[in-house]
């Protein structure tokens, strides 16, 4: 043998232990393979940092800029929300719709974002019809990680391939090459659920894995929370009162959260703020205090206007628990001298002062130090809160960030890009035009397009990818590929079809699917040589099985959602088992029968 294919299967052998183990960040052990790479002389500089400049990489960031683009405009969440709505309550119809969704989702953004965009709605969904969150969250993850063989940029593997294959000396696939296999793959992964659902999915009850952080919150310190939008009528009392003359807090215990007229809301409004006839006030507190307040006000119920409903949706707003720290400017002064609401917008709804709860008004009730507060206000009016050194915010939240009026922008530079790879051009190129398109058009600053990239994933294809070519070039690929022949060579084909499916299966529960398939790519075109066959079906196979990652949560889907659905890795072995066999039947009958 010789000393630079020693070298290079040492070096091999050091990455795959140091993938599965998961010790080191897998992309410093990318990093460290590449730069070992080079100083042991196989590889020279342009080689050794040739996975920069590769087409996977940019298409692979390209994706992502793409994918957070369309994701800044919330046209993903209005599409999430349609087809739950469009879904209903039954079991079957939720699984079967939002799988495909997900699924074709997963296709052409990451499909762990594909994931995550269902995954609330989900939660929502199993609360409201007391369905497990378990028996719906793994069909859609499993979705998820289908639907990225639909395409070329699905997932980590497929982007590679083309750059593995142009090494190589071959064609490359054009972006729906793969697509047939993956709807067979997608569909049947949802009726294996729809089949089989009840006898391998966890049967949970909704339990505390179920709740949001903001129900938590309200049900530990068992705050109000019916909000009412009441309307002010011509013969109402209220108009012309300010909200403190209205004695809101003090006579009936309820917290004014807003006034809106038309399309204009003003949150957790100044004490002296005077209402008028037409104006829509949204209330919190007990039914029976709200409606006492609202019967001697001759207020009407419009609880379900559209606009206001949306506006105290928990996406845009919220409880949040805050302590005051011993240099805030408030420790000392009461909420009316601080002017809490004039400066943040938000409404005290409850005070510990010393231990004690003090509830209805405390406008005038002494700060002190570790004294804490829950707030009521919107997220980004909170995140100022936040930010002040006055406060330390408890309650974990997300800003909704979306920007409506870049929808069609961010629409039509995803779907130039989609066209321009099926015109021909290099998915690399096609993708990047996308991309630096919905910066031109504003739909992503420069820096939110970089902040957008996550470079763990860039620079371990960057850094994986001259191990592929260390092995062609050095032989080494070729000596283990001479070594599995040896064991098949005189098997029917289809054994040789099954090994590289099972081999990718394999390398991909214990490592990250794009090592899987830089280390799998050169053996199995040396494999393919030996056997007389077209290696380019038999690599786009491999990186099809890449995804084939169900028995453990070692996928990264499956590890973001594990939590959420409240698994453990015996539940996936259950689930997973049935679906890896089911995979590896559809992909190597179909490679054999119809591709090969």
């Amino acid at each position: 043998m010789e000393p630079d294919v020693v070298i290079v299967l040492l070096i091999l052998t050091a990455t795959v232990i140091m993938l599965v183990l998961d010790i080191i960040r897998i992309d410093i052990v990318a990093i460290g393979c590449m730069l070992a790479l080079g100083w042991m002389g196989l590889l020279t500089s342009e080689e050794m940092f040739s996975g920069f400049s590769s087409n996977a990489v940019i298409a692979m960031l390209s994706v992502m800029i793409l994918g957070r683009g369309i994701a800044r405009t919330g046209i993903m969440g209005k599409f999430s929300k349609f087809i739950i709505k469009k879904a209903g309550t039954r079991k079957r119809n939720l699984v079967s719709l939002l799988s495909l969704s997900t699924g074709v989702l997963s296709g052409l953004i990451q499909n762990i974002g594909s994931a995550a965009l269902f995954l609330p709605g989900i939660m929502q969904v199993s609360r409201r019809t007391k369905i497990p969150a378990s028996s719906l969250i793994m069909p859609i993850g499993f979705a998820a990680i289908l639907g990225g063989t639909l395409t070329m940029v699905g997932s980590g593997p497929l982007i590679l391939v083309n750059d593995l294959l142009i090494n190589d000396g071959h064609e490359v696939y054009n972006l729906f090459s793969v697509t047939p296999v993956g709807i067979v793959l997608l569909l049947s992964g949802i009726a294996y659920f729809l089949l089989f659902g009840s006898k391998v999915l966890p049967k949970k009850e909704v339990g505390e894995t179920g709740k949001t952080d903001q129900e938590k919150l309200v049900e530990k310190l068992d705050l109000p929370h019916s909000i009412q939008l009441l309307m002010i009528t011509r013969v109402s009392a209220l108009s012309g009162k300010t909200t403190e003359e209205a004695g809101l807090w003090h006579n009936y215990n309820v917290n004014l959260l807003g006034i809106g007229k038309g399309e204009h809301v003003v949150y957790a409004p100044w004490r002296e703020t005077k209402l008028e006839e037409g104006q829509i006030l949204a209330v919190l507190g007990s039914a029976e205090n709200i409606g006492r307040f609202s019967k001697d006000f001759q207020l009407e119920d419009v609880s379900k206007s559209r606009y206001f409903s949306e506006e105290f949706n928990p996406r845009v707003s919220g409880f949040a628990e805050v302590i005051i720290p011993p240099d805030s400017e408030l420790v000392g002064k009461c909420i009316r001298v601080y002017s809490l609401r004039k400066r943040y917008a938000v409404e005290p709804v409850i005070l510990f002062n010393k231990g004690e709860r003090v509830g209805g008004d405390f406008s005038d009730v002494e700060i002190h130090q570790g004294d804490s507060l829950i707030v009521y206000g919107r997220w980004d009016n909170i995140k100022d809160l936040k930010e002040s050194t006055d406060f330390v915010v408890l309650t974990s939240f997300e800003v909704d960030t979306k920007d409506r009026s870049k929808t069609w922008p961010a629409v039509a530079c995803f779907i130039i890009a989609i066209a321009l790879a099926m015109a021909g051009f290099p998915i690399s190129m096609a993708f990047l035009t996308g991309a630096l398109g919905m910066v031109l058009m504003r739909v992503l600053s420069i820096g939110e397009a970089y902040a957008s990239i996550e470079w763990k994933v860039v620079f371990l294809l960057a850094g994986l990818i001259p191990l592929g070519v260390a092995m062609q070039k050095t032989g080494a690929a070729m000596f283990l590929a001479e070594s599995i022949m040896g064991v098949v060579i005189d098997l029917h084909p289809v054994f040789f079809v099954l090994m590289v499916g099972l081999l990718s299966t394999l390398f991909s529960l214990f490592m990250s699917n794009v090592g899987a398939i830089v280390v799998l790519a050169p053996l199995v075109m040396g494999m393919a040589g030996i056997a007389g066959m077209d290696p380019r079906p038999l690599v786009l196979l491999a990186a099809v099985c890449a995804a084939n990652s169900f028995i453990l949560p070692t996928h990264q889907v499956n590890a973001f959602l594990m939590s959420s659905g409240g698994y453990r890795n015996a539940d996936y072995l259950k689930a997973g088992s049935g679906m890896t066999i089911l995979f590896l039947a559809i992909t190597v009958s179909l490679f054999y029968f119809f591709i090969i």
